[in-house]
């Protein structure tokens, strides 16, 4: 029996990959089992090679294995792929129906032809031969074919009773062919039994949706992209329960700036792009900081320039959400790593972003927001409302002729909020430099009180976890830096090289700007060698860090950026290279 091991099924694009997936993977969840899913999939609707990678484990995970146990494959194309993955003793099962074959390079693995397609026809339909695999696989891991009878049952059960039936007759026989076929060796891959308890098995994406719903966000403008379009389906079908809406915008300069009206007008409202959607809203983003005005933007993070890799993964965002606006502005950005992290942060991104009335950027990236996750119940007790110095009694009677000082310096920087319609409430709104009035001003000493009024203001931002740290004791022979989803495969790594007797810190950033550097730098000072972890070609989070900490000479970087996620493995092995070359041994 074995505590843990990987799953993937592969094809071509709209024949049903996802759904086999998804069956396969809902039912280990309700089993008990921790699950961590990738899709591999094209930037098109219909046609080239898809994969999703599911790992199954007895304890958590958060990140995709290095190896692989059991390929699903629907066509040859899945075999040449990804059979480099397989492990010693690992299973192919593909479609008897393109005459599957395995490289002659290929020493290990053993080669299953299962009727896929002939056994869905004859049951009525070629379109059930997903179903066919989904029970193959569970014969593999001795998992009785019946728990799949209630996500078949919710998937298929308005289309009638027979639909059902026959979708678990096509599973039961996919089992019953595979465990002929194996036969004693079915024993290798036994599953050790699950917990039993319920989680929830969701993608970063509608994590953060729910996070805004929970955390009182009614409306949001959006045009759809690639990996945050899911993020506007989800509260296309909830925020109608709440009295809110969901708007499919010309394009992203009017989704930002529609969500800017709504928080002027008093309604938190948000928008979810990828990197070129961020790019257009540049300008508006300025707006919203010179207006003091809450914006809650998510910045799902993908391969670029330009189109670049739609589909694929990378960190390569992280400048641009920094200093990509034109001029000054206070600007919050948020990077969480988990799925529970992404609900919560969103709840208080809206907070932090009325408290202290700016910008709040929420960076996720491709494998986070579309990476599919076992999370623990999700707890609303910690749900907090706060609307920082939003005037929602009755305001002071203004002298005759004066406008509501809007935006009145303060020392903290933070000027009482207003909304239109308040009476005693009125004042100009403009994104030209103005006074306390929002009046159009010019005046040098104008211009310095309000713009260092506005800098200031997130001087002392208060945010609870600004880095989540895994350490013992400040003094490491390697501190890991990360953020976003690197978070799982720098864990891995870590225990791998404790276990070879290497002192290992990790301090995976969560509050990316303004940067935690008081924080942090306990952690780089006791470190002999700071490795930081990211999806880009350029190293951008250690540059953070050198222009935060300084400590050049420790840092040192490992990159990857052909748009797939990091390999456990591969943060091993670059980092204890890096530690033996710098003399250790």
């Amino acid at each position: 029996m074995v505590q843990q091991l990987s799953w993937k099924v592969g094809g071509q694009q709209g024949e049903g990959i996802e759904s086999t997936g998804e069956i396969f993977s809902t039912a280990l969840n309700r089993l008990g089992y921790y699950l961590y899913g990738y899709r591999h999939f094209s930037s098109r609707i219909k046609g080239g090679h898809t994969n999703n990678k599911i790992r199954v484990s007895t304890t958590q995970v958060r990140s995709v294995s290095d190896d692989l146990d059991i390929l699903v494959a629907f066509d040859q194309e899945t075999i040449d792929v990804n059979v480099h993955e397989l492990s010693v003793g690992g299973v192919v099962i593909a479609d008897a129906k393109f005459n599957p074959s395995l490289p002659e390079t290929c020493t290990t693995a053993t080669l299953y032809a299962v009727p896929f397609t002939e056994i869905a026809t004859e049951l009525g339909t070629s379109l059930m031969k997903n179903m066919v695999a989904v029970g193959a696989s569970s014969a593999v891991l001795h998992i009785d074919t019946e728990v799949f009878e209630e996500v078949v049952l919710e998937i298929f059960g308005k289309k009638g009773q027979k639909v059902v039936q026959k979708n678990m007759e096509a599973i039961k026989k996919g089992a019953d062919y595979i465990r002929e076929q194996l036969g004693e060796q079915l024993e290798t891959m036994k599953l050790d039994p699950a917990d039993g308890k319920k989680r929830m098995f969701m993608i970063g994406n509608d994590a953060i949706a729910l996070g805004a719903l929970a955390g009182g966000a009614r409306f949001m403008p959006a045009y759809p992209i690639t990996p945050a379009s899911e993020i506007m389906e989800y509260l296309i079908k909830k925020l109608p329960q709440f009295g809110g809406t969901v708007i499919q915008t010309e394009d992203e300069i009017a989704a930002c700036t529609m969500a800017i009206g709504a928080n002027y007008a008093g309604v938190r409202a948000l928008t979810a792009s990828a990197g070129p959607g961020l790019s257009l809203m540049m300008e508006s983003i300025g707006l919203a900081g010179i207006t003091e005005q809450p914006v809650v933007i998510i910045d799902t993070q993908r391969g670029g320039p330009s189109t670049g890799l739609p589909t694929k993964q990378e960190q390569s965002d992280l400048m641009a959400m920094i200093y990509g606006t034109h001029g000054e502005i206070p600007k919050i950005v948020m990077a969480p790593s988990t799925v529970e992290e992404a609900f919560y942060d969103t709840i208080e991104a809206f907070n932090l972003a009325e408290e202290y009335q700016c910008p709040v950027i929420m960076l996720t990236d491709l494998q986070l927001s579309l990476g599919k996750q076992s999370v623990e119940p999700l707890d609303y007790n910690r749900v907090e409302i706060r609307r920082g110095k939003l005037q929602q009694g009755e305001l002071e009677e203004l002298e005759e002729k004066q406008y509501y000082k809007r935006y009145r310096v303060t020392e903290d920087g933070v000027s009482p909020r207003v909304i239109p319609g308040m009476k005693h409430g009125i004042h100009h709104v403009t994104g030209v430099e103005h006074d306390e009035t929002g009046k159009p001003s010019e005046s040098p000493v104008n211009r310095d009180d309000q713009m260092n009024k506005r800098l200031r203001k997130t001087k002392g931002i208060r945010f609870n976890t600004p880095i989540h740290v895994q350490s013992h004791e400040k003094e490491s022979d390697i501190l890991f830096v990360g953020f976003n989803s690197t978070r799982g495969v720098i864990e891995e790594a870590m225990e791998r090289l404790e276990q070879d007797g290497i002192k290992v810190n990790h301090a995976h950033i969560r509050l990316i700007h303004p940067f935690p550097a008081d924080e942090l730098l306990p952690y780089v000072q006791g470190a002999k060698k700071v490795v930081v972890v990211e999806n880009n070609a350029t190293g951008q989070l250690a540059n953070i860090l050198k222009m935060n900490i300084a400590s050049h000479d420790k840092i040192q970087s490992v990159l990857k950026y052909d748009g797939n996620p990091f390999l456990p493995q591969e943060v091993y092995a670059k980092s204890k290279e890096m530690f033996v070359l710098n003399g250790n041994v």
